[in-house]
């Protein structure tokens, strides 16, 4: 279904006083203020197609109701996010559970509205039907060269569906590792690993990066061949300049410095990316900003400055994505969520003066360095964010428009109470 454009002015005439007061506040105590609009206005975060559906478990999954059966529903349901806040404008596709059969068709539907393309992303971490050799032990790592074979060639199909569709860039995700002690030997299988990864970097067009994403624990418990930032990045120099860490906030054990990772890897120039999550235990795919903002503020805080320092672009200079799934919230409210929160926790970083910052932390001055983070950090950023999207055509309050024109209730009429989305 699409929204109707009228649906959200009416929407927004609702708010509209109450909206200026906050506006006219936020302008007369923040300096600079218009260049922070459309800093967030050109933000564009891109919603993975797994998480159109209700998320689950092993032990598990509850299906809400109105899920998208298919890619064309999936767009469908990203062109209803990306009408009410005007920041969801990219879709990420994961193959082979969301294949295009009809590429022109899926690139043209999505084109309507207002969707592109960004990474595609490979899956060797489950067998699928009729797959004639297993992952069970690892794929790029594994010892039979068959099996590495089989998963190389994966990832060069969904390359080429990556071309097809108009993305730029590929997400490698490996489950690869080992439970027990002895059972792996680390170096052949980080050999075995870099092999295949040549093989599918060769095959990128030019003007396309490849971000490898680790993870620190699961499904494998003792060991995993791409465990942490240092073995992505390893990887990443190894195999060329277009080939960049990817990290994903769940992927790290407790209390790891996600800020102090991401300062060094642009230092580095190789750093690619963000999945865009929140956790509380482990790899828990919450929604971004619910458990621990302050942490994702300090990680913006090291994008903003090394960006600035690099002089990249904050728009496309790294790629911006969620990757969160679970069985309690209606997965659309929860995606609204999540990039509110990615834009509130954008706007506070901006506003931090780093000249100052700088020139405090090299006077040591510990206490005016902390001052000027939260003074950044408690400062109300709701009203800009909501002016950027009054200015780009979306909704004042996106939940609050979703729910008042029962937008679930009609999906549910339109596909049914009983549908499970593709994917996880």
């Amino acid at each position: 279904m699409i929204i109707n454009k009228n649906t959200i002015n009416a929407h927004n005439e609702q708010y509209h006083d109450r909206h200026q007061k906050q506006w006219s506040y936020a302008q007369s105590q923040i300096n600079d203020i218009e260049s922070l609009v459309k800093k967030i206005q050109a933000f564009q975060i891109a919603i993975p197609s797994w998480a159109l559906g209700t998320g689950g478990t092993r032990f598990g999954r509850f299906s809400g109701g109105g899920e998208p059966a298919n890619l064309e529903q999936k767009i469908d349901d990203i062109g209803l996010l990306h009408a009410l806040n005007r920041n969801s404008g990219a879709i990420s596709l994961h193959i082979p559970w969301d294949i295009p059969k009809d590429p022109i068709a899926i690139k043209n539907r999505a084109s309507l509205l207002g969707i592109q393309f960004d990474a595609v992303n490979s899956n060797t971490f489950q067998d699928q039907k009729e797959q004639k050799l297993s992952y069970k032990f690892g794929s790029l790592q594994h010892t039979d060269k068959a099996t590495r074979k089989q998963a190389i060639d994966h990832n060069i199909e969904v390359i080429q569906h990556g071309i097809e569709l108009g993305s730029k860039s590929t997400t490698v995700w490996l489950s690869d590792g080992s439970c027990f002690p002895g059972q792996l030997n680390f170096r052949e299988a980080f050999e075995r690993t870099l092999d295949g990864l040549k093989q599918i970097y060769s095959h990128l067009p030019d003007d396309w990066k490849m971000f490898v994403e680790y993870k620190a624990f699961e499904p494998n418990f003792y060991s995993m061949t791409v465990g942490d930032w240092g073995q992505s990045l390893l990887y990443a120099q190894k195999l060329g300049p277009k080939a960049f860490t990817l990290v994903d906030l769940g992927h790290h054990l407790p209390n790891a410095n996600i800020e102090q990772i991401v300062s060094l890897l642009i230092m580095e120039q190789k750093l690619g990316g963000f999945h865009f999550n929140d956790s509380k235990y482990g790899d828990d795919d919450l929604t971004v900003g619910s458990i621990n903002p302050y942490q994702l503020f300090l990680i913006f805080n090291s994008l903003v400055e090394g960006m600035d320092r690099y002089a990249m672009n904050h728009t496309n200079g790294l790629a911006w994505m969620i990757d969160a799934s679970h069985n309690v919230k209606d997965p659309l409210e929860d995606l609204m969520e999540s990039v509110e929160s990615i834009l509130q926790t954008y706007a506070k970083a901006l506003l931090i003066d780093q000249s100052a910052l700088h020139h405090a932390q090299q006077a040591n001055d510990v206490t005016m360095c902390q001052e000027l983070l939260q003074n950044a950090y408690l400062t109300d950023v709701r009203p800009i964010v909501a002016e950027a999207r009054l200015r780009s055509g979306g909704a004042l309050n996106p939940i609050g428009c979703f729910r008042e024109n029962k937008i679930r209730e009609q999906l549910i009429k339109a596909r049914g109470s009983n549908t499970m989305s593709t994917g996880l």
